[in-house]
């Protein structure tokens, strides 16, 4: 698959134009292309945390992004007040892990909320 068309599918995948209503433009084009060069990458292992991990797990991961995981990740680079030095590592990072934390971010945020 061509770089076009993976884009494309993202798009379709994080529903691109409700982000765009959302969020600045350019930053959901800035995560949008980062997860093309994900999917379109042809390294055996990519960098996420720190960690050498095999791209097919990492694929598997960015593969299951949609709208609500781009509005976590967005909402915790909002949230964050310390300096990020490596943006490009940390948005890897946060994309990758985002369908494994989201909900557990939700809750705590809700009991913090009501506690």
């Amino acid at each position: 698959m061509d770089r076009l068309e993976q884009r494309r599918e993202v798009d379709e995948a994080i529903g691109y134009e409700s982000l765009c209503s959302q969020f600045n433009r350019e930053d959901v084009d800035e995560i949008a292309e980062l997860i093309v060069d994900v999917l379109c990458t042809t390294r055996p292992t990519l960098r996420i945390g720190g960690e050498e991990l095999p791209i097919a797990q990492v694929k598997d991961r960015f593969y299951k992004l949609d709208s609500g995981h781009l509005e976590y990740v967005f909402d915790c680079l909002r949230n964050n007040t310390t300096q990020i030095r490596n943006i490009r590592a940390y948005l890897l990072t946060a994309l990758y892990n985002a369908p494994t934390t989201i909900n557990n971010y939700y809750q705590a945020a809700v009991q913090h909320d009501f506690g």
